[in-house]
């Protein structure tokens, strides 16, 4: 591999910074919002803008703040778009790159599931990769975590799924954690946005749908 360019070696200097900082925001959640969910999101990420050609740099800046603004880690999403927005600011960042980065996590979240597509690629490509996290084991995973740390039932027979008309009744929501499927998981493999991100969802959906086979059946006693 070549020498890095003085841009490539900012990029990586800025992306190393983002990292000490999502580490810091971050490493007390046990909702499934810490520190590794955005590892993971940051992989996949990357693999999915070289798949798709987007702008990797964005797509990993992107992944590795989106959640530092979360309104379950900042307590509300304009007061974690400032914090991000200020450091950014504090960072050798191009301004276009900023504004990029800061659209891309103020509409990539669920939100109900009534929010417009994402406006380009790169937020096509993190919305794709945080969607995905949300998918398969490790989804089941970080359901159950988020649940508990709500303090919400793993199942309620005499409740039934629900769905959402706005971001505000979404986030009110003490639905049960088996609903959390049927309400948004579940859901989330048709609103990929990207040709590899569908075809990697294939595979952790049908692994969550035989979760909650099973998990019906030992409900039941038939196992």
């Amino acid at each position: 591999m070549g020498q890095e360019t003085p841009q490539e070696a900012e990029q990586t200097t800025v992306l190393a910074a983002a990292e000490v900082f999502a580490r810091e925001a971050l490493s007390r959640d046990s909702s499934g919002h810490d520190w590794w969910h955005v590892a993971r999101v940051r992989r996949l990420a990357r693999i999915i803008a070289r798949e798709e050609g987007a702008d990797g740099y964005i797509c990993e800046l992107a992944a590795l703040l989106h959640d530092v603004a979360d309104y379950k880690i900042a307590g509300d999403e304009e007061t974690g778009l400032r914090r991000v927005r200020e450091w950014l600011a504090s960072q050798p960042v191009a301004q276009v790159v900023s504004e990029h980065v800061v659209e891309i996590i103020a509409t990539l979240s669920f939100g109900g599931g009534n929010r417009p597509p994402m406006a380009t690629l790169e937020g096509g490509v993190v919305q794709d990769a945080d969607r995905l996290d949300a998918l398969g084991a490790i989804g089941i995973a970080r359901a159950f975590a988020f649940g508990g740390s709500r303090g919400r039932a793993l199942f309620d027979p005499d409740e039934a799924p629900r769905s959402y008309t706005s971001k505000a009744a979404y986030h009110a929501s003490t639905s049960s954690t088996i609903n959390h499927f049927h309400e948004k998981l579940l859901l989330l493999k048709d609103r990929m946005n990207t040709a590899y991100a569908r075809w990697l969802a294939e595979a952790r959906h049908r692994y969550m749908l035989a979760f909650l086979e099973e998990f019906a059946a030992e409900w039941e006693g038939e196992r």
